[in-house]
């Protein structure tokens, strides 16, 4: 009898940790895709501002990256160093840098910020004030 006892309680604590474990995978994924559907809205701002017909691009992934280079006026090759470690660190400093140019924002500071706190800088551009001109981006 005392073996029956303790088998029961091991199930349901394993039952209980299953649920758990279900819910918190759950609650991930909900936040996860309201992160993204926010990030993707922004960005859909900053496409839209650069005058871009196809603004649905921003919640497409890799798409996305791909517009943004034709808005900062990079060839479209330049998503492959998106995929190359250390390479795409430099790939995205200068897609934020002339990001930021294109915003009116000449200062090295708004481009670190947009590096390093994109998550909320991006935002910024998007819902904020700020018009884009394609003229102020430098031409290569």
């Amino acid at each position: 009898m005392l073996t029956l006892l303790q088998t029961d309680s091991y199930e349901s604590v394993d039952a209980v940790s299953g649920a758990a474990a279900a819910g918190f995978g759950i609650g991930t994924m909900v936040i996860s895709l309201l992160i993204y559907i926010f990030y993707g809205y922004c960005l859909y701002k900053i496409f839209q501002k650069a005058g871009r017909e196809d603004a649905w691009a921003a919640f497409i992934p890799i798409y996305n990256t791909i517009v943004l280079l034709d808005i900062v006026k990079k060839p479209i090759w330049w998503i492959i160093l998106f995929f190359i470690p250390l390479v795409n660190l430099y790939a995205a400093w200068v897609a934020n840098d002339r990001l930021a140019k294109g915003f009116g924002k000449e200062t090295p500071l708004y481009t670190i910020l947009l590096f390093f706190l994109g998550w909320i800088f991006i935002p910024v551009l998007g819902l904020g004030s700020d018009t884009y001109d394609s003229k102020r981006i430098p031409n290569d």
